[in-house]
């Protein structure tokens, strides 16, 4: 597939940019004098109990997209496990609920952590406990850094989506159909143009970056621009693959890239990935750690 963007016109501010030429641009090859902590600090709020390979999947996206250094905040109970399986991030343990979710009590901790790092992404597998998604709200819209809101993040917002204004920093919001009708309250139009149009209107109204998951995911601007991703497969319809989009723009976010952009390379290389992971396992056979598996040789397309 191509990495260009289709030019469809001008009637809602397509990005018509050469993709891969503008993603070159952005990730040089690094300098030999480089350190971790140039590659962004990434803070990623996810997992409950049950619900722990969200973590490694988020985790596991922003380090292989390039992140310098990645944290990880769950309930305490969840690090001896995670530990174990997840030995490149580093781990904040924070208070609990009984149910084994992040509790009220998390959120300060949560919020003095944050003032050391780049990027905020927070959602998957969270959880619907009230007092966890109360965190997430209050950890949103007090945050300084910029936020990837995903999944169980999306949740906590439901008919709530006019709170996004109060926001001071850049939010990329990452909705499939389902979870947009619930934090918007409309549906996703059939048809492309109208999709297109949707997700810019919200955009506009609510001032966030909409990632509109889907065939031809569409990611929309409060400015107006609209990318329209020509990667990916039904294959890549399974548990986790949107926990590892989250950590990919999470870590374009933090190597310096505009939100919008990031937004637009994320997507992008997470189709290309899943499109090689497809050709390697087949649409039916994969799984998300088939496409977190391609994203090396999905950056070195992109690069090379």
């Amino acid at each position: 597939m191509s990495a260009s963007v289709k030019d469809f016109g001008n009637d809602i501010g397509f990005w018509t940019v050469d993709i891969k030429k503008e993603f070159r641009k952005q990730f040089r090859p690094r300098p030999r004098a480089s350190h971790k902590g140039d590659y962004g600090r990434i803070f990623i709020l996810a997992g409950s109990r049950g619900l722990s390979g969200a973590c490694y999947l988020a985790s596991m996206a922003a380090f292989r997209s390039g992140a310098g250094l990645v944290t990880v905040g769950v309930p305490e109970s969840l690090v001896p496990p995670l530990t174990k399986r997840l030995t490149e991030a580093m781990m904040k343990p924070l208070p609990e609920t009984r149910q084994g979710t992040l509790s009220r009590s998390a959120l300060q901790p949560i919020r003095n952590f944050l003032k050391t790092q780049d990027i905020l992404a927070i959602g998957p597998g969270l959880s619907l406990n009230r007092q966890t998604q109360a965190v997430v709200r209050d950890t949103v819209l007090g945050s300084t850094k910029p936020v990837v809101l995903d999944a169980d993040g999306l949740n906590a917002f439901k008919g709530q989506a006019d709170l996004f204004r109060k926001c001071k920093v850049p939010v990329i919001v990452t909705p499939h159909a389902g979870e947009f009708v619930r934090l918007f309250g409309t549906p996703v139009p059939k048809g492309e143009k109208l999709r297109r149009q949707r997700a810019v209107d919200v955009a506009k109204k609510y001032r966030v970056i909409v990632v509109l998951k889907g065939y031809h995911t569409v990611v929309a601007s409060p400015q107006g621009k609209v990318y329209v991703n020509k990667t990916g497969n039904p294959g890549m319809a399974t548990g986790g693959s949107g926990d590892i989009l989250t950590g990919m723009i999470a870590a374009m976010l933090g190597q310096g890239a505009a939100p919008f952009q990031a937004a637009c390379f994320g997507v992008l290389i997470h189709g290309l990935a899943g499109d090689m992971a497809a050709k390697q396992k087949g649409e039916i056979s994969m799984v998300a750690s088939d496409i977190l598996g391609a994203l090396p040789s999905a950056f070195q397309q992109m690069i090379g």
